[in-house]
């Protein structure tokens, strides 16, 4: 029964972490002429940089852009910190 308990707890704390808000904050450009950009943006799925960066460069080619680099991946406590920065660009991808 321990075992059980145990397990039980695994599960909720793993299946609580997959639904976990996840953010990614990156540089992108577009070129004729050149344009950079910082922004962040939301990511669904595992919240990792490899993940980022492959939603980000679909998210951003869409729309003319090219991924220049993700700077980290953070939870929703790093969203204030980086909304002025980021401008128009904040949660826009």
């Amino acid at each position: 029964m321990k075992h059980l308990a145990i397990s039980l707890a695994l599960t909720l704390a793993l299946a609580s972490a997959a639904h976990a808000q996840c953010y990614a904050d990156y540089k992108a450009k577009q070129d004729n002429p050149l344009r950079l950009h910082y922004g962040v943006a939301q990511i669904s799925g595992a919240c990792a940089p490899g993940n980022a960066t492959g939603q980000l460069r679909s998210r951003l080619a869409a729309q003319g852009w090219t991924l220049l680099q993700v700077q980290s991946v953070f939870g929703p406590e790093g969203l204030d910190q980086r909304k002025a920065s980021a401008g128009q660009y904040y949660l826009r991808f």
